[in-house]
Parts: structure tokens; sequence; C-alpha cells
């Protein structure tokens, strides 16, 4: 019998990618979204919040992927962004997770977020499963409070929850400040990033479609926290060069030392783009691995070159 999943939203970077995978893998796909676009098995819901009327959409799913989220902005003009994320990302997955409760879905798989944990580490010390959450940010803490929620209605109704918290994501359509750094390698601007030396985990994704299957199918994803990432820790340097290699271009970098870049970007307001740049962030996913039994099907090397064939059409 073929499986039945839902995915909400299906039409964002990560959610249309994952319903191409999971067609490609046989599964029967009802792709739910804020607006109809006319498109086969899509189901438009309007905007996530608590007052989400889910209709008919989840009637006959065995399981949801829940991808929609009022999604992170480094400078958010929102008075109250707390409030706004709240709405979205908290009452409007517990909305969700209560309806599909209803409507007898088997699993619901949560795509939450790395920020859950905080926004830096030390390097060698990454995040590890089992650590206390830490965020530091409306959007980190909206997620973290996403996540009681759905556990909160997953032991009480019986839905089986599974969580996903993945780093900064990439692949064709990347958007925001990776889309921005890979536009400055391909004119080849000089980046002041010569002298960091950090270490950060990234996720490609076509890797994350490929965990979130796995959390889909396996049973013994049922009521864990996952984290993720490709495996391998890039320094800022050392992402700028593969991107380059990627590319056919030269990196050009030149050592500006790190606090004139703190410095740099306090003057500018750009603190937190900058502390991206030059911080830690690393994952450490051997509790993914060993319960999913999931190695990330690409490399670093190999998810980079299918992010910049947008950048280099």
């Amino acid at each position: 019998m073929t499986v039945i999943v839902a995915v909400t939203g299906a039409h964002g970077f990560v959610g249309r990618a994952l319903c191409q995978h999971l067609k490609a893998c046989g599964f029967s796909v009802r792709a739910i979204t804020r607006s109809a676009s006319g498109e086969e098995d899509t189901w438009a819901v309007g905007d996530l919040g608590p007052g989400t009327d889910w209709g008919q959409s989840l009637q006959g799913v065995d399981c949801v992927v829940h991808c929609a989220a009022r999604v992170h902005m480094v400078q958010d003009t929102d008075p109250d962004p707390l409030q706004s994320y709240r709405r979205v990302n908290v009452e409007g997955s517990r909305s969700l997770a209560i309806a599909a409760a209803a409507a007898g879905v088997r699993r619901l798989v949560f795509l939450s977020s790395l920020k859950v944990h905080g926004e830096r580490t030390v390097p060698g010390h990454p995040f590890m499963s089992g650590m206390a959450p830490a965020p530091e940010d409306a959007y980190g803490q909206s997620k973290w409070e996403a996540e009681q929620a759905l556990h909160e209605v997953a032991g009480r109704t019986g839905l089986e929850l599974v969580v996903v918290r993945p780093p900064l994501v990439y692949g064709p359509g990347v958007k925001a400040n990776f889309l921005k750094l890979m536009n400055a390698v391909a004119r080849g601007t000089p980046l002041p990033l010569g002298a960091v030396d950090n270490r950060r985990s990234l996720l490609a994704l076509d890797n994350l479609t490929d965990l979130l299957l796995r959390c889909v199918e396996q049973p013994a994803a049922a009521g864990h926290t996952f984290l993720a990432s490709d495996g391998q820790d890039l320094s800022t340097p050392d992402l700028v060069r593969a991107l380059a290699r990627a590319m056919g271009r030269p990196a050009r970098l030149w050592p500006v030392p790190v606090a004139w870049l703190r410095m740099a970007g306090k003057l500018l307001g750009r603190g937190p783009q900058i502390d991206r740049l030059i911080g830690s962030l690393q994952v450490d996913i051997g509790h993914t691995r060993q319960v999913l039994g999931w190695t990330p099907r690409l490399t670093v090397e190999q998810g980079l070159r299918l992010a910049v064939q947008d950048v280099m059409a």
C-alpha cells in the first residue's frame, strides 16, 4: 500500500525539494501550501497559526513533515518578533499536531533548527544530542517552544513525533547570506576573511531531504531529536575556497584581523552577519548516524557544486 506523506511549506526551499525526493522514492505526496497553485495534489490552508483550517488536507495521510515556518530574519522589522514567531511557529505547529492526531496521522516530523541550542560553539566542542537547549534569539526560542508544544500533543494523543535540528542548509535555490557569499565569490570580490580560524557545520539540501525521508520511514526514529550536518566542518576561508573551486574561480581572500572585523560589524550595524562568518558552530551527528543508520549522501564538495549551478547559469 502506498504511504501518503503530507509536506507543509511545500513551495519553500526545503519543502519543494523534499516533495520531489519523496515522489522519486515512491511515496504519494500531498503538498500543503499557504495559497492555491493549481498543481496536482496540492492543498491550500492559508496562513499558519492557531486558527489554521486544515480541513480535509490531512485525511488519509500517514505522516506529516512540517517544514512551514516563519523563517529567521537577521534584520526583523516586526515590532514584536517573538510574538509573531510564536503565532506561526508555536501555535501554528500545535494546531497542525492536534489536527493530524484527530485525522489519524501516525507520525509528524518537525523541521526545527540548530538555533534551539544557541548561536555558537567553542571549536572542537560541538553541539551534541541530549544537550540542554539555550536559544538566544526569538526564532530559536519559538522553535524550542514549538518542540515542547508538539511533545505535549504527542504525549496525550499517541502521535509519533520526530524532531530534526539542522544548521544552515544550502543547495540550489538558496537565498539570503549564503547566496550573497556565492555571488561575491563568483564576481571575484576580495573578501577580508583570510585570517578567520573557525569551524562551521553545514547541511546540503539533498542530505537534509534524505535524512527527512529516513525520519518518515524508519520505525526507530519515533520519539527522537536528531541533529544534522554534512559530517564535515569547514572554516569560513575553507568554504570560500571550496565555493571558488566549484565555480572554477580563484579564491580572493585577504587576511584582516578578526578583531577588526568585529569592530567593523558593530560600526556598520552588521554584527550578527559578521559573527556568523567568524564564529564557530559545530554539530555532532553521532546519535543520528547510530539510531537511523544514516550517512550523508553528499560530501560538502558535491553539495557545493550543486548549489552554485544557479549562480553560474
